[in-house]
């Protein structure tokens, strides 16, 4: 492990920077390159987002909507996009940075057509006032998790657990249909996915934090780490956070078209 930078190496928060040496210049471009890291993790995040709502909203203007509400189509938007993730999960070691880039990219139109759906039960206004009540949650969320200096990663298996769990009542609800169970699975749901922004925030920012710390200590073992890749894998698991706070949210605050 790299020497810190000042008294402070105890600190288990992102206060403090590896150090440079003393080199206050080199620690100045250690924060601008956290800074353009975490920047272009939201970018491809936010692109991905609005991607998929896009897609979404044209699929339902369209009419098409109809056709992935029920039947073969239904499954395959449903499960498409899942399949992808699964991919990019366990073979982002083997796929190079443009297979990773098109497999995002891909997801996102996926997930376009699965949630066009939503547009045939909810008013486009409930949909869009939802939309933006997550993206400010959202933002504060991100926030904290960048500057608390608390530890999240206590947090990582609850939530996960969490994750599973909502999984096994939403299949349970299948077959029960219970509405007091689909109220709970969705207040839960919200406070899981709030839970794992602000967790995957600061993870996303120790993983850099860690890889830049190699760099100095183990500069040929990670030389040519593919940041890329990083990027990437960091954006999809903060759409996927979005998305599944938003679809949670959407079950209070959707007004029905009914």
């Amino acid at each position: 492990m790299a020497d810190w930078n000042d008294n402070r190496a105890s600190r288990t928060g992102f206060g403090a920077s590896p150090a440079y040496k003393g080199d206050v210049a080199g620690r100045t471009t250690y924060d601008a390159g956290l800074r353009r890291h975490m920047l272009s993790i939201y970018n491809y995040m936010a692109s991905g987002v609005l991607l998929t709502g896009v897609v979404a909203l044209l699929t339902a203007r369209s009419g098409l909507a109809y056709s992935f509400a029920s039947g073969p189509l239904m499954w395959l938007v449903a499960l498409s996009p899942l399949a992808i993730v699964f991919a990019m999960s366990f073979g982002q070691n083997r796929f190079s940075t443009g297979t990773l880039q098109a497999l995002f990219w891909g997801f996102a139109v996926l997930m376009g057509l699965s949630l066009s759906t939503i547009f045939l039960i909810y008013t486009g206004g409930s949909i869009a006032a939802t939309f933006f009540a997550t993206a400010g949650a959202f933002a504060g969320l991100s926030l904290f998790g960048y500057t608390t200096q608390k530890d999240l990663s206590a947090w990582g298996s609850f939530l996960i657990m969490g994750v599973i769990g909502l999984l096994i009542a939403s299949v349970i609800n299948m077959f029960l249909q219970s509405e007091a169970l689909m109220w709970a699975v969705s207040f839960i749901g919200v406070l899981i996915f709030a839970g794992l922004t602000a967790y995957d925030t600061q993870r996303l920012k120790r993983e850099y934090v860690a890889i830049q710390q190699m760099k100095v200590t183990r500069p040929g073992v990670v030389s040519a780490y593919p940041m890329g890749k990083l990027v990437i894998m960091g954006a999809l698991s903060l759409y996927l956070d979005f998305i599944n706070m938003f679809l949670f949210l959407l079950r209070f605050m959707g007004a029905s078209r009914d």
